[in-house]
């Protein structure tokens, strides 16, 4: 339970601070955001937890392969001038397209433990 604990502090603090700097200096929440912080930490406390090298590695195959998928998110929010579609629009939008976008991730794991 104290490895949980902790795990949900760092996040929590991550997550806190990004937004908190968002609000003062969008092009470093930005790029902070953008880092791959969430996966270096979670690919840490993964090892840590489980302790399986293999399990760790195949993780970190399947967030490569999520990355360019998940930018689907951003894609009505470079079209809402175009289209007048507001915040709620995008982001509504944006999370119907991460759901289109997992079964790819999906299709595409599965396929390459095929090879």
């Amino acid at each position: 339970m104290g490895l949980f604990m902790l795990k949900t502090f760092v996040a929590a603090c991550l997550i806190s601070f990004v937004s908190w700097i968002s609000g003062k200096k969008i092009g470093i929440a930005g790029f902070l955001t953008a880092l791959p912080l969430t996966t270096l930490i979670a690919l840490a406390f993964s090892q840590v937890e489980w302790k399986n090298s293999i399990q760790s590695i195949e993780y970190a195959k399947s967030i490569f392969w999520a990355i360019p998928i998940s930018l689907l998110f951003f894609l009505p929010f470079f079209m809402a001038r175009k289209f007048h579609l507001n915040f709620w629009s995008c982001y509504v939008s944006g999370v119907v397209l991460l759901i289109a976008g997992y079964y790819v991730h999906q299709f595409v794991m599965l396929n390459l433990a095929k090879s």
